[in-house]
C-alpha cells in the first residue's frame, strides 16, 4: 500500500456546456469553453511545469514557470491564465520552453537554495519536483547577493526572518517562501477568512499573518495554506519531525456532521498526517482544524488500553483480560434481570461510532435483553428534526447536498454557528455569500457568520432565546399577508385546504411583526424585511443547528421552518431545501440504525407487525412491540429502583446531558453501569465495567454525514486496545448467549441494507465503486439521493402544520433575571473528550461566560472575573468575557471542559414531541465569584477518587 497520489489540473474545472476542441503537442482533446490551457492539457496526461497554480484555487499566472506557445501567436503565454480556443495548436515543451523555465527556477533556487536540495530540506515538495522536471543542475548566481536564507558562521543578513513556529501544528520558514500567493489565496478563496496578505514591495514581499505571528493572527488552522503551498515554507510539524509519509488509505472524519474525506497518510503505523481528499463529496478537499490536525488524542496518555472493573463506585478500578470483562457483565445483567425483571437493563448507542457499531447495540439490547429500552445522544439533540420533518415532509432527514448552496440566492441560519460548528461547510457557504448571495441569521447571538470578512448579514434577528417558533410564524405572516406565497407549487404539491387553514392561522394579529417584535425584542421591520428577502429572493436555502432543536418547542419550531419552505416552493431543487447541521460525525446514522425506544432502523415505529417480523424472522427470537424507555427515564426508574444496569458505547451522558445532578444521582443508583470509551469519561465516575474503545483510525465501518451520505470508514491502524468497538459488542453479545459470527463489519451492513429499505443496495464494495452516496439508494433510487422530494414529497402531499407558539416553562424572574443559552466553539467538540487531549487546548483552555457590558457593569464585573452562574437546577463558576456578541439579558457558555460542567446549570425541561432536552433556554443570575462551587469542589474530588486504578505489585527481590 503506497501513498494516494491525486491529480492535481492546475485550475479549476469549467462548468460551461459548451465543448471546444484545440490540439496540444500534435494531440486532440475536447474540454468545455474557459477551460485554462493548464487543464486542458493535464486531462490526456500532459503536466506542465508549474508553482502557483492549484485545481483549488483561480488562476493567477505570477510565477512564469507553466508557459507554452501557441502557434500563430507571439509570445510565450502562462498556460494557467490562458483559455483553451478552437482549434488552437499548443506546443508546452520546446528548446525555448526548457530554457525559459530553467532561468525562470534558477532564480527562484540562488534565493532560496534549501527548496531544491534534498539532503538539506525534505526533497518532497511541488518545488523539488519542478526544479527536477526543469533539469536545472547548478546555480550559477550563488547566494552571495541579497537572499532570505538564514545567516551562518556569524554572519548577518537582514532580510532574513526566523522560521514562526508559534502555530502547535505547522510553522512557518520565510527562508523558503517563494511569494507564490498560493498560502493567501486559498485563506481567501477556499477558507473565507482573509487572515494572510502579502506585505512589503518586490525583495521585500513578505507573507504575513497579522502583526505578530500566525497563532496570534486571525488564522483558524485550517490548513489551507500549507496544503496550498508549494515549497517547504508551510509545513505541518509532524512531517519535519518524522520526515514524509510513505502510505496513505481514505477514511472520514469523525468530529462533526459534515463528514470530511481525508487521506490518512502513515509510516507503518504511525499516523503523519491527515490530508483533505478533493474527491470528498461533502469537502471537496479542504478542512478545518480539528479534522487536518487534532488526531492526536488517539495516541494520548490518558487513553485506556485495557478492560476494567470494580465491586464499588468507590473502589479502585481492577485491570482484567477481556473474557473476564465480558463474562462479568453477562453475569450481572442476568442477575439484574433475573432481580428486578426483563426492563431493568438498556443500553445506549453512540453518535460517534460507525453505523455497524450503532447497528449492533441496538440489535443486542432488542435481541439479547429482550426490551426496547435503548437511546442515544442523536435524540438529545436532534430527535426534533426527525419528529418535525417525519410530520411535513414524510422523511427524517435534510432534503440537500452540500452542493446545493453553490446555487442558493439567499441562506437564511437558524440557531446555528456553521463558522464554530460545521467550519468546511460554512467555507464553502461563505464563498457564495461572497459571490453574491444574501444571508439572514436567526439567533440571539452574533454570530462570526453575522459579519466577517466580505461577508455580512442583511438581516440579523437577535431573537430572544425561546420565541423561535413566535419568528418564525411571524415571517410566514408577511408572506400571506403580503401574497408572497407559491400558490402553484402549494396546489399541485401539498394539501390545498391544509394550506389555508395554516395561512388563516398566521395571518392572525397575534402572529404580526408588530406583536412578536415585542416579544422577541426584534425590530418588526427587521422580520419584515426577512420574511421579503427569503420569499423574493430567489433559491432560498434554510440551514440550522441546535439553537432550533434542543428547546420545548424543538419539534414545532422544525415545522414552522418547513411550513416556510413548502409556502415559497423553496423544496426539490438544487438551491432550496430544509437542512439540519447536524452536531457530531454520525447522528444521522444513530437516527437510521434505529437508536430510538420506539423505532427500528429506517424510522420504522416498533409496533409495526410487519416490520418486527422482518427482524424476527432474521434474529430468531420474539421482539417486544412496546417502546423502551428514554435516557431520562432510565434514569428516574433507576431512582426509583426498577432500572439497574446499562451499557454505554461512546457517549458521556454526565457532561453531555442536562442536569447533571439528575445524572449522577441515577448513574449512582445502578448495579452496573458499563461505559465502552477511550477515555475514563466523566460517565465513568460512576462505572463499575470499562471496555476501553478503538478511534476511527482503528476500524471499518461507515458514517452518514448530515447531508445523509454514507461514507466509508477505512482501518488505518490496528486497534491499541486489540478490539475494534463492533468486536467488543459481538463479543459481549456472545457471552450473553447470542450467536452473532460476524467478520466483518461488511457483513453487518449487509445485514443492514437487508433490512432498511433506504440503505437496499448500500454495500462496502458498492461505496468503493461510487465513493459515497445519499440515502435512499434503492431500487427506485440506485446511485442515491442528494435531492430529496423532485417530483413529490416522500409522505405524499407535503403537510402544512399549525405551529402555536408556547411559552417555555422556564421563566425570568427576579432571583433569575439573565437567559443562559450554549453552543460550540471551532477549536472543541462536543464534551472536548478528545479535543482537549490535543493542541487545540492552545485556543481554548477553559469555558468562559459571555456576558454583554451592560449586564457586565450592573454587577460590578470586570473581563476575566470569576462568576457564579446559577439556575434553579444548580450553580458552578467559571470566568467572564465581557463582549456585544450577546443582547442584554442574555448570556452564553460553551460545555467543552468538566471542570465547569455547565449542563449542572440546565433543567429538565424539554421537547414536547421527543423529549429532546432546553438546553438553549435557562433562567440564570450571574454574580462576583470567588473560586469554585461547593458542587464543583465535590465532584472534582469524587471524580479522583474514582479514576483510581490499582497497579498489580511487583514481588521484592
Amino acid at each position: 500500500m503506497g501513498l494516494i497520489h491525486e491529480i492535481d489540473y492546475g485550475t479549476p474545472a469549467s462548468k460551461a456546456e459548451k465543448q471546444i476542441t484545440l490540439t496540444i503537442d500534435g494531440r486532440s482533446v475536447t474540454v468545455p469553453e474557459g477551460t485554462s490551457i493548464m487543464r486542458a492539457a493535464m486531462e490526456i496526461g500532459t503536466e506542465i511545469p508549474k508553482l502557483c497554480a492549484t485545481d483549488m484555487l483561480d488562476s493567477f499566472g505570477s510565477c512564469r514557470v507553466c508557459l507554452v506557445e501557441i502557434d500563430g501567436r507571439g509570445g510565450t503565454p502562462a498556460s494557467c491564465t490562458t483559455p483553451v480556443a478552437e482549434g488552437i495548436s499548443v506546443k508546452t515543451q520546446s528548446d525555448r520552453l526548457s530554457a525559459i523555465r530553467r532561468g525562470v527556477m534558477e532564480l527562484y533556487v540562488s534565493d532560496h537554495p534549501l527548496g531544491w536540495d534534498a539532503n538539506s530540506g525534505l526533497g518532497g515538495s511541488e518545488f523539488d519536483a519542478v526544479v527536477q522536471s526543469t533539469g536545472l543542475t547548478e546555480n550559477r548566481y550563488g547566494t552571495d547577493g541579497r537572499n532570505h536564507v538564514a545567516p551562518g558562521n556569524g554572519s548577518l543578513n537582514i532580510d532574513y526572518i526566523a522560521r514562526d513556529a508559534s502555530n502547535p501544528y505547522f510553522t512557518y520558514d520565510p527562508a523558503q517562501c517563494i511569494v507564490c500567493s498560493r498560502c493567501v489565496r486559498a485563506c481567501e478563496e477556499v477558507q473565507g477568512t482573509f487572515a494572510l496578505t502579502v506585505e512589503g514591495r518586490g525583495f521585500e514581499s513578505r507573507i504575513a499573518a497579522g502583526p505578530t505571528d500566525f497563532l496570534a493572527s486571525e488564522c483558524v488552522s485550517c490548513g489551507a495554506c500549507v496544503q496550498a503551498c508549494p515549497t517547504d515554507a508551510l509545513r505541518e510539524k509532524s512531517v519535519l519531525e518524522k520526515g514524509m509519509p510513505t502510505s496513505s488509505v481514505v477514511t472520514t472524519c469523525a468530529y462533526c456532521g459534515v463528514g470530511c474525506s481525508f487521506k490518512a497518510e502513515m509510516q507503518g503505523e504511525d499516523l503523519i498526517r491527515m490530508v483533505p481528499w478533493k474527491d470528498g463529496k461533502a469537502n471537496r478537499g479542504h478542512s478545518c482544524v480539528k479534522g487536518r490536525f487534532a488526531y492526536g488524542y488517539s495516541n494520548h496518555k490518558d487513553r485506556i488500553l485495557n478492560p476494567m472493573v470494580r465491586e464499588k463506585i468507590s473502589d479502585p478500578w481492577r485491570e482484567v483480560t477481556w473474557d473476564e470483562a465480558f463474562a462479568h457483565i453477562a453475569k450481572e445483567f442476568r442477575r439484574i434481570q433475573y432481580q428486578y425483571g426483563k426492563g431493568a437493563i438498556g443500553g445506549i448507542t453512540s453518535s460517534r461510532c460507525t453505523n455497524e457499531e450503532t447497528y449492533l447495540v441496538q440489535k443486542l439490547i432488542r435481541q439479547g435483553f429482550g426490551n426496547n429500552n435503548v437511546d442515544t445522544c442523536a435524540r438529545v439533540c436532534h430527535s426534533p428534526t426527525g419528529y418535525g420533518l417525519g410530520q411535513t415532509y414524510g422523511t427524517s432527514a435534510g432534503t440537500q447536498d452540500f452542493d446545493s448552496v453553490e446555487q442558493t440566492d439567499v441562506v437564511m441560519i437558524i440557531g446555528a454557528n456553521p463558522t464554530d460548528g460545521h467550519p468546511v461547510f460554512a467555507s464553502r457557504l461563505k464563498k457564495r455569500l461572497r459571490q453574491g448571495a444574501k444571508l439572514i441569521v436567526l439567533d440571539p447571538r452574533r454570530t462570526d457568520i453575522v459579519r466577517s470578512a466580505h461577508v455580512e448579514a442583511q438581516h440579523h434577528l437577535p431573537l430572544k432565546p425561546g420565541t423561535n417558533v413566535a419568528v418564525l410564524t411571524a415571517l410566514a405572516h408577511v408572506i400571506v399577508t403580503e401574497g408572497l406565497f407559491d400558490e402553484a407549487f402549494i396546489r399541485e404539491r401539498c394539501d390545498w385546504s391544509e394550506f389555508e387553514d395554516w395561512a388563516a392561522f398566521v395571518a392572525e394579529e397575534q402572529n404580526s411583526p408588530e406583536t412578536v417584535g415585542a416579544l422577541a425584542g426584534i425590530d418588526p421591520e427587521e422580520i419584515r424585511g426577512a420574511a421579503r428577502l427569503y420569499a423574493r429572493g430567489g433559491n432560498g436555502a434554510i440551514y440550522y443547528g441546535l439553537g432550533v432543536t434542543e428547546h420545548s418547542q424543538g419539534s414545532t419550531t422544525v415545522m414552522a421552518i418547513a411550513n416556510l419552505a413548502m409556502a415559497t416552493g423553496n423544496i426539490g431543487r438544487p438551491g432550496v431545501g430544509v437542512n439540519p447541521l447536524r452536531g457530531q460525525n454520525n447522528v444521522q446514522g444513530a437516527c437510521d440504525m434505529g437508536s430510538f425506544p420506539h423505532e427500528l432502523p429506517g424510522y420504522r415505529h416498533i409496533s409495526g407487525d410487519a416490520v418486527r417480523d422482518i427482524y424476527e424472522s432474521l434474529w430468531g427470537t420474539k421482539l417486544d412491540n412496546e417502546p423502551g424507555l428514554r435516557i431520562p427515564n432510565m434514569l428516574d426508574a433507576a431512582v426509583e429502583g426498577t432500572f439497574r444496569g446499562i451499557y454505554i458505547q461512546g457517549e458521556d451522558i454526565l457532561q453531555s446531558d442536562p442536569d447533571t445532578s439528575h445524572v449522577s444521582a441515577g448513574l449512582a443508583a445502578m448495579e452496573c453501569v458499563v461505559v465502552h470509551d477511550l477515555f475514563l469519561n466523566e460517565t465513568a465516575n460512576y462505572a463499575h465495567v470499562f471496555l476501553p474503545g478503538s478511534t476511527f483510525l482503528e476500524k471499518d465501518g461507515t458514517f452518514t454525514n448530515a447531508e445523509r451520505r454514507i461514507n466509508r470508514v477505512r482501518k488505518v491502524m490496528a486497534p491499541k486496545n486489540g478490539l475494534a468497538d463492533w468486536e467488543v459488542t459481538q463479543k459481549l453479545a456472545q457471552a450473553m448467549g447470542l450467536d452473532w459470527n460476524y467478520a466483518h463489519p461488511s457483513e453487518i451492513m449487509d445485514e443492514i441494507a437487508r433490512t432498511t429499505p433506504s440503505f437496499q443496495l448500500v454495500s462496502y464494495e458498492y461505496l468503493d465503486q461510487m465513493g459515497s452516496v445519499q440515502w435512499p439508494c434503492n431500487e427506485k433510487s440506485p446511485l442515491g439521493t442528494p435531492i430529496m422530494h423532485i417530483d413529490g414529497f416522500v409522505r405524499g402531499k407535503g403537510k402544512f402544520i399549525r405551529t402555536e407558539y408556547v411559552a417555555t416553562d422556564e421563566k425570568t424572574g427576579p432571583r433569575f433575571p439573565l437567559l443562559l443559552t450554549t453552543g460550540r466553539i471551532l477549536s472543541q467538540y462536543n464534551v472536548g473528550a478528545q479535543t482537549r487531549r490535543t493542541e487545540n487546548v492552545v485556543w481554548h483552555d477553559e469555558d468562559r461566560l459571555e456576558i454583554h457590558p451592560h449586564d457586565a457593569e450592573q454587577r460590578g464585573l470586570r473581563d476575566g472575573d470569576w462568576v457564579r452562574l446559577a439556575s434553579r437546577a444548580g450553580e458552578t463558576t467559571l470566568r467572564s468575557l465581557i463582549t456585544e456578541r450577546v443582547a442584554p439579558g442574555v448570556v452564553y457558555t460553551t460545555f467543552h471542559h468538566p471542570n465547569t460542567q455547565a449542563n449542572v446549570i440546565t433543567t429538565d425541561f424539554s421537547d414536547w414531541a421527543t423529549n429532546c432536552p432546553e438546553y438553549k433556554v435557562t433562567a440564570v443570575q450571574v454574580t462576583p465569584s470567588n473560586g469554585p462551587s461547593d458542587w464543583q469542589v465535590d465532584y472534582q474530588d469524587q471524580a479522583r477518587q474514582s479514576r483510581r486504578i490499582a497497579r498489580p505489585l511487583e514481588a521484592a527481590e
